[in-house]
């Protein structure tokens, strides 16, 4: 990913979050289209993703880094985390 502001990353979750919206409401019941519910879970990571860089970018800031060093980890990472 190139480097993005924290509102560019905040855009694309907004954007990430609509679509989440638009494609849980087309799959009430697991009635959806094929491929909506493999779609839906695509966009839950993407936005866990998108969330995760920005606590990076926070977290470098505080630790006076660049938050432009911080990367889009893979979704394996970023959904293995605990919560």
């Amino acid at each position: 990913m190139t480097e993005q502001s924290d509102q560019t990353i905040l855009d694309e979750i907004h954007a990430l979050m609509v679509e989440e919206h638009e494609l849980s409401q087309a799959n009430i019941g697991g009635g959806g289209e094929p491929g909506v519910a493999e779609r839906l879970a695509a966009v839950d990571v993407e936005i866990d993703q998108r969330w995760d860089l920005i606590r990076q970018r926070r977290a470098r800031r505080r630790a006076g880094e660049d938050p432009d060093g911080a990367t889009l980890r893979p979704a394996g990472t970023v959904e293995g985390y605990q919560q």
